[in-house]
C-alpha cells in the first residue's frame, strides 16, 4: 500500500459514513450532491483537480464534528474548515481554495447576476446570511482578480445544479484513482 492510499481512504471513508445523510434542505444526500457537482466538471471537460474540487466542495459538512451550526442547514464556515481539511490530507492549495471560493461565488452571484439570488433554493438563501451576505462592490472586484475566479463561479454553478432525484452516482473508484494521481504528484 503507497504512503497516499490511507489518506484517499480516510477522506472517501467520510463520504462512506456520512454520505447518506440528507443535504441540508435539499431532496437530495450529501453523497448525491457531490457526485453530480463532480459529474458536471467532468461533462464540462475539467481537469482532475477541478472535479475533485466539485466533489468535495462541501466535505466541510461532512469533516468537521461539532461544529457551529447554520440553524440545522449545515456547519458554519463548512467553506473554510473543508478546504483546511483538504491542505491538511496533502492536496493541493489550488483545490482547497476552490473549495473555499464556492461560497464566495454565491456571494459574488447574488450581487453581479440579476436574479440569481431568486433562482437559489430556499436552503441557499438562509444559508448566505450565515456566509457573510451578498458581496459589497469592493469585495466583488477583488474577487474578479482572482485567477481562480471564472472556474469558483462555474463550480458554484454545478452546485446549483447538483440537486437532481434520481440520478445514479459516479464511480468513486474513479475519483479516487484521481485523488491518488494528484497526491503522487
Amino acid at each position: 500500500m503507497g504512503r497516499n492510499e490511507p489518506v484517499v481512504a480516510e477522506v472517501f471513508g467520510l463520504y462512506e459514513r456520512f454520505g447518506d445523510s440528507d443535504y441540508i434542505g435539499e431532496p437530495v444526500s450529501q453523497i448525491e450532491h457531490m457526485s453530480q457537482a463532480a459529474q458536471c466538471a467532468m461533462a464540462e471537460g475539467f481537469d482532475d483537480e477541478v472535479v475533485l474540487a466539485a466533489f468535495f466542495h462541501d466535505i466541510g459538512h461532512i469533516c468537521a464534528e461539532g461544529a457551529e451550526n447554520m440553524g440545522g442547514l449545515g456547519v458554519v464556515s463548512h467553506e473554510r474548515l473543508g478546504a483546511d481539511y483538504l491542505r491538511s490530507a496533502g492536496f493541493s492549495e489550488r483545490m482547497a481554495r476552490l473549495v473555499e471560493y464556492h461560497v464566495q461565488a454565491k456571494r459574488y452571484l447574488t450581487l453581479r447576476e440579476p436574479g440569481y439570488y431568486e433562482r437559489l433554493s430556499e436552503a441557499s438563501r438562509r444559508t448566505l446570511e450565515y456566509q457573510g451576505g451578498v458581496m459589497s462592490e469592493a469585495e466583488a472586484d477583488a474577487f474578479e482578480q482572482d485567477p481562480l475566479c471564472e472556474v469558483s463561479l462555474r463550480m458554484r454553478q454545478w452546485d446549483e445544479m447538483a440537486k437532481e432525484r434520481h440520478v445514479p452516482l459516479i464511480d468513486l473508484g474513479l475519483l479516487k484513482e484521481k485523488a491518488l494521481r494528484l497526491l503522487a504528484a
